[in-house]
């Protein structure tokens, strides 16, 4: 396994009506993912390819009756919001069907319904209070940290893959330049014992 941290679901993290993956996806394969949704109910979907070939994969969205509503190919990342038409099981697949040796590792991001209010009475007919002001800015600049953090993590699994791979060229580099160089010192001092042997069969034709 080349990279046991993230192999099939490396990072889960499920609160509310969002949920957050990270899989692998190799080559020749597809990877679908399903949801029980209510009709009316509004789903967002982010996805993002942080490792492997040229960072695209093949993504599409069906529905109940296997319409298509959302297809890319060849895509590094995206997002797509759709409200929904009918009750049933919808589908999210990623295909590198196109890919003959390369694995992909993909991050998804599937968000439904609508965020809570964060107070209740938010839409009665007075102004908001100082302190409830106050409450929603923090509230706001909470989720944009949170953001934040998500595109961090991502950032740091795709450095961290490349300098894992940039590590094994290297070590695989320098055995090799090993090899090489035992070989020549080798070979030079075989060639030198054989100018010597040659030198000592000559003086012996001679006498």
């Amino acid at each position: 396994m080349r990279y046991p941290f993230i192999f099939i679901l490396a990072v889960y993290i499920a609160f509310g009506n969002a949920t957050e993956l990270t899989f692998e996806l190799p080559d020749n394969e597809k990877q679908c993912f399903y949801e029980d949704l209510e009709q009316g109910a509004k789903f967002d979907v982010d996805f993002q390819v942080i490792a492997g070939g040229n960072y695209d994969v093949d993504c599409f969205v069906t529905d109940p009756l296997n319409n298509l509503l959302y297809q890319e190919q060849k895509k590094q990342y995206d997002s797509f919001s759709h409200t929904t038409t009918m009750k049933g099981v919808y589908r999210v697949c990623f295909s590198n069907e196109f890919s003959t040796f390369s694995h992909k590792t993909v991050y998804l991001d599937f968000r439904t319904g609508e965020d809570d209010r964060l107070m209740p009475d938010m839409n009665r007919g007075t102004a908001l209070t100082q302190m409830e002001s106050a409450c929603l800015s923090i509230h706001e600049i909470l989720k944009v940290v949170s953001d934040s953090q998500t595109w961090y993590r991502l950032r740091e699994a795709q450095d961290r893959i490349r300098a894992e791979d940039l590590s094994e060229r290297v070590h695989f580099w320098s055995i090799g330049e090993t090899i090489i160089l035992f070989v020549v010192c080798i070979g030079q001092v075989l060639m030198l014992k054989s100018f010597f042997n040659e030198k000592k069969a000559n003086v012996a034709t001679s006498t």
